[in-house]
């Protein structure tokens, strides 16, 4: 690939559109991606991952309240419905305890969280401190997604991203994570592509990446915790 436009029509823009999720529609919709988020960033197949998303979804079991009033025993059996069943106690678990973490500390509401932090290192470390579990690597899955649409969302670039934008002679190797994130915004804002936004860019990169580990012709730096399937 010579462009990013060529890019994103091979490998498409953000996850959360393929769960038929936007998250620039509002805060249902950014709730909704939360919810994915956790489920991804478990070390299970992506497939099981939205699959099971799709089972909350079908059940309209989405918001904080609907979550907590499932109880530990039905979010399980609902786990193991989308075929999360090697995670699903410990999943329970951390989506009882996130949710109540919400609704204690911010009313339930994502938004209000995003409004208490101070800055992004601050955003980042309350989306963790909401329960054992959140790591740095489910707090990347969600808000790299959020990219412009939250304004404290500028997590480090993933390390699929950047390795997938060095293959292609987007980036140079060396640089951080947060380096190459502000160069690959400087060439975004040379080439934009109408109908996508950075956060676009970087799921198709991230796309090329698991691609590109695969197929075993680019080693990606250290290993991200989490989902491979996203990471």
């Amino acid at each position: 690939m010579k462009t990013f436009s060529e890019l994103l029509e091979r490998y498409g823009g953000r996850f959360a559109a393929e769960l038929g999720i936007d998250v620039k529609a509002g805060p249902r919709e950014r709730q909704k991606w939360f919810l994915a988020a956790i489920l991804f960033g478990a070390r299970i197949s992506g497939r099981l991952a939205a699959r099971t998303y799709r089972v909350f979804m079908a059940r309209k079991i989405l918001t904080p309240e609907a979550i907590l009033a499932q109880g530990w025993d039905g979010l399980v059996a609902l786990l193991d419905e989308g075929g999360y069943a090697r995670y699903d106690f410990k999943t329970a678990t951390k989506l009882l305890k996130v949710m109540e973490s919400l609704q204690r500390d911010y009313q339930g509401s994502l938004e209000g969280l995003h409004q208490a932090s101070r800055d992004p290192g601050d955003l980042e470390a309350r989306l963790q401190a909401l329960a054992p579990g959140i790591g740095p690597g489910t707090v990347n899955i969600f808000l790299r997604e959020l990219r412009e649409v939250w304004f404290k969302a500028i997590p480090p670039l993933s390390s699929l991203a950047q390795a997938a934008a060095e293959q292609e002679g987007f980036l140079p190797t060396g640089l951080d994570p947060q380096e190459a994130l502000e160069r690959l915004a400087e060439l975004w804002q040379v080439q934009p592509v109408a109908g996508y936004d950075l956060a676009d860019l970087e799921a198709a990169l991230v796309r090329l990446g698991l691609e590109l580990r695969r197929e075993g012709r680019k080693t990606v730096r250290g290993r991200e915790p989490g989902n491979i399937d996203l990471r």
